[in-house]
């Protein structure tokens, strides 16, 4: 029997690893927006060392060119939900101290981390970046704006 994947088993437990690691974290974590929607970490196989691309992530998800997709910055996405605001109850501050630990979690473990929005108001949000293996992994929820 052939294995046709390419990944050696440390490249998978890495994965796996990190995979198992955030879903711990994510218990329960919806990201706020119109609608609170549910986080789940995401594996991604282009391996470049360079940032990526608008093109490649279009590409990596299958889009049509018509399908909106743009970089964000990272703080752009962690502002709304790992800062503490003044008129929070417990829950939201618990919340915020879940996507404070997320967010300390994929800094130390990732390298080159990009934020991509795709879609326009209904929009599927990857956080993404490199291990130390080169492997690209991250996390990915959608943020409804209208």
């Amino acid at each position: 029997m052939t294995n046709e994947n390419s990944k050696s088993s440390g490249e998978i437990s890495k994965n796996i690893q990190f995979i198992e690691h955030v879903n711990l974290l994510l218990t329960d974590l919806l990201y706020p927006s119109e609608s609170d929607e549910p986080i789940e970490p995401v594996t991604c196989y282009l391996h470049q060392a360079e940032p990526l691309t608008v093109s490649q992530i279009k590409d990596w998800l299958m889009l049509p060119p018509s399908v909106y997709v743009e970089e964000i910055p990272e703080a752009d996405f962690w502002a709304p939900v790992a800062t503490d605001q003044d008129w929070y109850d417990d829950d939201e501050k618990a919340r915020t101290a879940k996507f404070g630990q997320l967010k300390q979690v994929l800094e130390i473990e990732l390298t080159v981390r990009q934020v991509f929005q795709v879609g326009e108001s209904d929009m599927d949000v990857y956080v993404l970046g490199r291990q130390e293996d080169g492997e690209r992994v991250g996390i990915k929820t959608k943020i409804i704006q209208t």
